[in-house]
């Protein structure tokens, strides 16, 4: 028989992947390695310092029997927590802030922990912020252990006995571009390091959020003020024990946009499915590869699975609120899912037996000026406040007609499937267009509907 003792077992040995579409099509010569860390059995790099912090606390005493586990965690660091604690039997608190994606607010339940969640917005050292609030739970839980994943040292000596070994053995020494995130900095930190020590010349990058404060403190020794940004789980706004900042050679700054997009490409071009943070990662390690020749080997962490942000930028839906997603994946099916008037795929329209008194008393309740004719689900005409109210300016006896008398010509029609170019195009010249799904008026679209789009 062949078996694993348990789950804790399948932890590190993670494979690297070569990129292949991508790099091609951006005509890099380099080869770009990714490090497979969402193969781990919690999906994430952060299950190598979960076991390690652990194992410390254990054989120093600090955590005994039936303890408690409490740590301030943007939900990897809790999973890669609570998978041991599962198996070892601990129990769990996890704080969090409400930036987190609830996919892994929901995993780390499942696992059996316990969740308390702070404002994002809360400041380093006030006491709801999310880390304060850690300490302050962990001092009133007896018998508990805070590991403290920003500072403990079990977080970067986890990847220098493991991830730094394993790309050094599996490029046969070859790499010679290394390129993680910052967030606790263990990951980089320790791999970094191991990896410098095998040969000196090997750069390690960082890729950094715009807003977070580790390129200009690395290169200026000052804190600024951090910015919001909306990728999880990497970036600070205060410097951390774990992150050695002369390990890293360069810090490369990534905005959202481009990390969602680098995480959404590695998905459907190379079959990765992955997390913000590895678009950040991803990111970075093309604009150090763009320059390097095919001699080079760079190498970069994919730190955890999309699967947890399904409800976040792996949705258009998402993806357009935060005004993130890119035109040609703006479809009408997603403009009428997600526009602010009206339920989804509800459309107000009237029929041409209609009295015209009746189309006006139904504009001004749903506060639209113009508003589609439709008969067995086609269209049949328009109606246009201005033009009707100019009508019955010269013939009042006109309330009384059916709509048919009155009506201008069809708004435009399009597939559900249109893109928004093609949306746009059409609103030049007309206030709406409809859209069409199996042969049937489903919804419209008005210019204001497009205009929301940008704001």
């Amino acid at each position: 028989m062949k078996f694993y003792d348990d789950i804790l077992a399948l932890i590190g040995k993670t494979p690297l992947v070569r990129i292949n579409n991508i790099t091609k099509q951006q005509k890099i010569k380099a080869q770009v390695f990714a490090k497979m860390e969402s193969l781990n059995p919690g999906y994430s790099v952060k299950d190598r310092i979960g076991i390690s912090m652990i194992t410390w606390a254990e054989e120093k005493g600090v955590l005994k029997k039936g303890g408690t586990i409490i740590e301030a965690t943007s939900g990897n660091t809790g999973i890669g927590l609570a998978l041991v604690a599962a198996v070892r039997g601990y129990k769990c608190i996890f704080i969090l802030t409400d930036k987190v994606s609830v996919e892994k607010n929901r995993y780390l339940k499942a696992l059996g922990a316990d969740i308390v969640v702070c404002p994002a917005a809360a400041k380093p050292g006030t006491p709801d912020h999310y880390v304060a609030t850690a300490k302050r739970i962990s001092e009133e839980t007896p018998n508990s252990f805070y590991p403290d994943q920003y500072n403990h040292p079990a977080n970067p000596a986890a990847h220098y006995r493991t991830t730094g070994p394993e790309i050094w053995e599996d490029t046969e020494g070859k790499i010679t571009h290394f390129v993680a995130s910052i967030g606790t900095g263990g990951t980089i930190s320790g791999t970094g390091r191991y990896l410098k020590e095998m040969n000196p010349n090997i750069k390690v990058i960082g890729a950094d959020p715009y807003g977070s404060i580790f390129k200009p403190y690395k290169e200026s020794g000052r804190v600024p003020e951090a910015t919001p940004y909306l990728v999880e789980g990497i970036g600070q706004s205060l410097p951390t024990g774990n992150a050695d900042l002369n390990i890293i050679d360069e810090i490369i700054n990534i905005t959202d946009r481009e990390s969602f997009e680098m995480a959404r490409q590695l998905s459907r071009r190379e079959g990765i499915f992955c997390g913000g943070s590895t678009g950040t990662i991803f990111a970075g390690a093309l604009k150090v590869a763009k320059d390097l020749d095919e001699d080079a080997i760079v190498v970069f962490t994919v730190c955890d699975t999309g699967e947890h942000y399904l409800t976040k930028f792996h949705s258009d839906e998402w993806m357009k609120e935060k005004l993130l997603l890119e035109p040609q994946r703006i479809s009408a099916a997603l403009i009428m899912e997600t526009k602010d008037s009206g339920a989804p795929g509800e459309i107000i329209f009237v029929a041409p037996t209609d009295t015209v008194a009746a189309a006006l008393e139904k504009m001004n309740e749903s506060g639209v000026t113009q508003l589609p004719v439709l008969e067995d689900h086609h269209s049949v005409g328009s109606l246009r406040e201005s033009r009707v109210l100019a009508k019955l300016l010269q013939n009042r006896d006109l309330l009384e007609s059916p709509v048919s008398v009155v009506m201008d010509e069809s708004f435009p029609v399009l597939e559900v499937d249109a893109n928004l170019g093609e949306i746009k195009r059409r609103l030049q010249k007309q206030p709406a267009v409809l859209i069409e799904d199996f042969k049937r008026i489903t919804g419209i679209i008005t210019r204001s509907d497009v205009l929301d789009l940008q704001r």
